[in-house]
């Protein structure tokens, strides 16, 4: 496995895992970890597994962890107390800094510096220098103060006794982002919904579908005090998040999730917040998961071993022919990669391991919704570095807890379904049957199989690049069998086990089983159909699906001397040919990427028409959190946009929102007509005067080497690589990208410099005296230059922002991307080197405000696993 340098693999010799003191979601307490920074409890909670993609079906038997070095901070009251505070000094609010930005990273927040949305909320009016410190440390500690019970209702009275007042226009700053953006002051406790206004004070909103998305910007709308009206073309809340009660004689039941049925990394998970605020307890979904053969015996270890050691280097292999490939691998396949590298030992195999192999491909095939062959080869895994890590959970009693929470008071009007979105400058109309839905704004939540399907039609069309990345983005399927037993009889010290097939067109059919003895109530199985099957399962008669899970479930228990009963009661999904979903969840498909995401995000009509849903977020797709944070997204986007229509401030068309900005200028940059270090440079060609304006964009990415030596030396800021080294681990492919105007001249000039970044940087700031700013903060004069550009560039193809593959430059395939899902074994892969050194952030001036505690991987919004597969 190949880990960078400041950390060190280690495997858990333990075999009874530690419990999860980080945010655990039975607990709401944080711990200490300065008083005893020895201790056992702080050894566990600074190691971290490796990120994995939807750790579906079988967990890593080893998973590797980072161990973070022990470079607490030395400071005690008497020093930190001796230390006046002061506008050029960092703040101390506690002796904690480092657990509170561990918490931060769970919530999606880099350690020590701002994320995309931040920069672009404006939270700081230039980036960098110690009031950005200062301003990450405050936002840490609201975040972490909140996580210590989240059924209450943090004010922001709360820090004004201990916060500095010179630092109070920071605690407003973080506070109130925070609070608009759903951080922190969400969910269902009493405290909460007694913040929802009983009368709307502000304009009227129409949210499309009552899914986890819609559920959650209605909510908050409703906080927020909007006039929100909810319609569903169900009858009932949840959309894909679906909990069936299932019952049998003698007073027998089970809750039987039918749709979304796991927690995904519960380290931040929102739903794992508000399953605390309905005091439920998680199960933790346990590691163990046999396979047996196709005739009913068991796997053998030693083959069972070998055969996944091969499977993971063949991912291996494939992470690197895509990386040779270059922008070739866009238009390949993951199934082809895989299908190649198999037929190389294909002759070479048994049948049973050959069966077993296959079984993996299942379960990649499950962990993504949909056909291998129909996977991007390039980008199949882009979301591997969001991982929010932590155990993968079951909500006792199904997820229908919290639908039924999140829905409560919530006006739903059900069976309404919609087939007709009109929207304007003026506002929208939702029409539902002959009825028709007015409002200022509307929010689409439908899955993105409904949008495939034309099942809605958006007037005017909705612009050719949203079309296009609904057509390029993937939507696969998966199935179920639930099955209500009179008693158990299958081992009750595991929740999973596999069963492999001799037919490679039915692997996904039944090979694996889930095991709700424990968390629903009463004695249910559920079998999974992934890949190929689950779309033949879709006209499967349902007894014939039942009779061939009971064939094999007695091939594995008859020969123990375990009698089968017949079940009680069974369901068989039908995901694929639900008209309210046509699916279960997104994947990348061959010719999509990440920002296809993106795309799909984005706001239409001036701000009017919205977006949300799994399919909408970039980092957490195929999930039942990126659901709901898709929606808590768009709830502060309406709102941002209903308060600059009330201050009758013009929002310009040209991008409409943060989305479509930085597409626009992600797509300009994409071919920029200056380039040298990390610096690019576009501008109008038609306008050869010196004097012309031109954007310049600074990318700053990872730390070198040489930030552990700067860490050495700056005792006073002894948090920084801890700080980068969480940045590295969990925010792995990205960068920050700032931006400043220049002439023509003056760009000319930069280039001449000599040096390297550094210097250059030193002459920005030095020389020509200029700030760097974030996207907004280039001002309206940026944005005639942008549509200056775009114009003069024509109907030029715009490449995705993802594809930048030059050769020498940071925008290449990064290794963040490139990395692969590995269903038990994930790995960490080097990333770029092409970035600024930060020592030359050490040396720029208080102008620019770029300090070496700011700079190291700054990530991009908002900040992984596949709840909604299991739809």
């Amino acid at each position: 496995m190949d880990l960078p340098p400041q950390f060190s693999s280690t495997l858990n010799p333990n075999p009874h895992p530690s419990p999860n003191v980080f945010l655990d979601p039975t607990s709401d307490s944080i711990p200490n970890l300065i008083q005893n920074p020895n201790s056992t409890t702080l050894s566990h909670y600074l190691s971290f597994s490796v990120p994995k993609k939807r750790r579906r079906g079988r967990s890593q038997r080893n998973p590797a962890s980072f161990r973070l070095p022990l470079t607490l901070p030395t400071d005690s009251p008497s020093s930190s107390s001796s230390r006046a505070p002061a506008s050029d000094e960092i703040i101390v609010i506690n002796k904690e800094p480092k657990t509170e930005a561990l918490i931060a990273l769970s919530a999606g927040f880099p350690a020590d510096s701002l994320t995309e949305e931040e920069i672009d909320a404006a939270v700081l009016p230039v980036i960098g220098g110690i009031e950005q410190v200062n301003y990450t440390l405050i936002r840490n500690h609201i975040i972490a103060k909140w996580r210590e019970n989240v059924s209450n209702w943090v004010s922001k009275k709360t820090f004004l006794d201990y916060i500095p007042q010179h630092y109070h226009a920071l605690l407003d700053s973080a506070y109130n982002y925070l609070v608009s953006h759903g951080y922190i002051n969400f969910g269902v406790a009493s405290t909460i919904k007694e913040k929802i206004p009983s009368e709307s004070s502000k304009p009227s909103v129409i949210v499309v579908g009552a899914g986890l998305a819609g559920l959650a910007a209605a909510r908050q709308l409703m906080r927020f005090g909007f006039k929100v009206t909810v319609l569903e073309g169900r009858k009932r809340a949840g959309g894909r998040v679906y909990t069936k009660k299932m019952e049998g004689g003698n007073r027998l039941c089970a809750a039987a999730d039918l749709g979304g049925s796991v927690l995904t990394g519960t380290l931040g998970n929102p739903l794992g917040i508000v399953g605390r605020q309905l005091g439920e307890l998680l199960h933790k979904v346990r590691d163990k998961c046999p396979l047996y053969c196709v005739d009913g015996r068991p796997v053998d270890p030693d083959t069972d071993v070998k055969v996944e050691s091969a499977f993971n280097r063949m991912l291996d292999k494939a992470s690197r022919l895509r990386q040779l490939m270059g922008e070739v691998s866009v238009d390949v396949s993951l199934g082809a990669a895989l299908e190649t590298f198999q037929q190389v030992f294909k002759d070479s195999v048994s049948d049973e391991e050959l069966s077993l192999f296959n079984w993996h491909l299942a379960n990649l095939e499950y962990a993504n919704a949909g056909l291998l062959s129909n996977l991007s080869l390039a980008f199949w895994d882009q979301d591997d570095p969001y991982d929010m890590g932590g155990d993968h959970c079951f909500l006792p009693g199904g997820n229908g807890k919290l639908v039924q929470a999140l829905a409560e008071n919530v006006p739903i009007l059900y069976e309404k379904t919609v087939h007709t979105i009109r929207y304007s400058g003026d506002g929208v109309q939702v029409i539902a049957g002959n009825q028709v839905f007015e409002g200022d704004m509307a929010l689409c939540t439908v899955p993105l199989g409904v949008l495939k399907k034309g099942s809605i039609k958006f007037i005017p069309e909705l612009p050719q690049r949203k079309l296009d990345g609904i057509k390029r983005l993937g939507f696969g399927l998966l199935n179920k069998v639930a099955m209500l037993f009179p008693h158990v009889f299958w081992e009750m010290d595991l929740d999973t086990f596999g069963h492999l097939s001799d037919d490679p067109s039915r692997r996904g059919e039944f090979f694996l089983f889930y095991s709700y003895a424990t968390v629903a109530g009463g004695p249910l199985l559920i079998a999974l159909v992934a890949g190929e099957a689950a779309h033949k399962f879709e006209s499967m008669p349902p007894t014939d699906a039942v009779t061939r899970v009971l064939q094999i479930l007695k091939g594995i228990y008859e020969p123990k001397g375990i009698n089968v009963p017949e079940p009680i009661q069974t369901v068989c999904t039908r995901w694929g040919s639900d008209p309210f979903c046509f699916g279960s969840y997104s994947n990348v498909a061959v010719g999509a990427s990440g920002d296809d995401y993106d795309i799909l995000a984005e706001s239409v009509g001036d701000g009017r028409l919205f977006f949300a849903g799994e399919a909408t977020t970039r980092r957490y797709p195929a999930t039942m959190h990126g659901a709901f944070l898709s929606g808590l997204r768009e709830a502060a986007n309406m709102a941002h946009h209903a308060n600059i229509r009330t201050l009758k401030v013009k929002v310009d068309k040209a991008p409409s929102n943060a989305h479509s900005c930085a597409s626009v200028l992600a797509d300009l940059f994409r071919e920029p007509d200056i380039e040298f270090g990390s610096f690019s440079i576009i501008f109008a060609h038609k306008n050869t005067d010196p004097k012309s304006p031109a954007i310049l964009r600074v990318t700053f990415g990872e730390a070198r080497k040489k930030c552990n030596e700067v860490a050495k030396q700056d005792q006073q800021h002894s948090n920084k690589l801890l700080f980068q080294q969480l940045q590295s681990h969990f925010n792995q492919q990205q960068q920050l990208h700032v931006y400043t105007l220049l002439t023509r001249q003056q760009v000319l000039d930069l280039r001449e410099v000599r040096g390297g970044d550094e210097m250059r940087l030193n002459y920005l700031c030095e020389k020509l005296g200029v700030k760097l700013v974030g996207r907004k903060g280039l001002g309206v004069n940026a944005d005639s230059v942008i549509d200056f550009i775009k114009s003069e560039r024509g109907n030029r193809k715009p490449v995705s922002t993802s594809l930048a593959l030059k050769p020498g430059v940071s925008s290449k395939l990064k290794a963040g991307i490139m990395k692969r899902k590995l269903i038990r074994r994930a790995k960490v892969v080097r990333k770029s080197n092409e970035s600024i050194d930060v020592g030359s952030a050490n040396k720029l001036s208080e102008e620019v405000k770029m300090t070496d505690l700011v700079l190291p991987d700054l990530t991009v919004s908002g900040t992984n696993q596949s709840d909604l597969s299991n739809p």
